[in-house]
């Protein structure tokens, strides 16, 4: 199935992982209101210009893609949640911790504006 917005993805998915999606979106559109939804490899994303923040729910975790490269600060935060390509993996049966999300879209946002 094709997603055509984040609410018909969000409508895809265990209502229990919804409150989780729409908190991430939320987040990143306080902290970054000048970029818009978008759908990229049919998983909700945002976009300035370019597509920079991608998140999607699985079984088990939320992802969130690309992974962060240029804030090394940042990139050793986040490696309890990293992949091993650098991709994150946030857990269901744990706290989400969306203030570390949200940094981490402010960072892929300077990352990819810079590109």
């Amino acid at each position: 199935m094709a997603f055509s917005s984040h609410e018909a993805y969000f409508e895809s998915v265990s209502p229990d992982v919804r409150p989780l999606l729409a908190a991430i979106q939320a987040k990143i559109e306080t902290l970054l209101p000048d970029a818009s939804r978008c759908i990229g490899y049919n998983m909700p994303a945002f976009r300035k210009e370019r597509v920079f923040f991608y998140f999607a729910a699985f079984k088990k975790h939320i992802g969130i893609y690309p992974p962060v490269t240029q804030d090394a600060a940042l990139v050793k935060e986040l490696s309890p949640y990293r992949g091993e390509k650098g991709n994150l993996s946030f857990p269901l049966d744990q706290p989400l911790p969306i203030d570390l999300i949200g940094r981490v879209a402010v960072a892929l946002h300077q990352e990819y504006e810079c590109k």
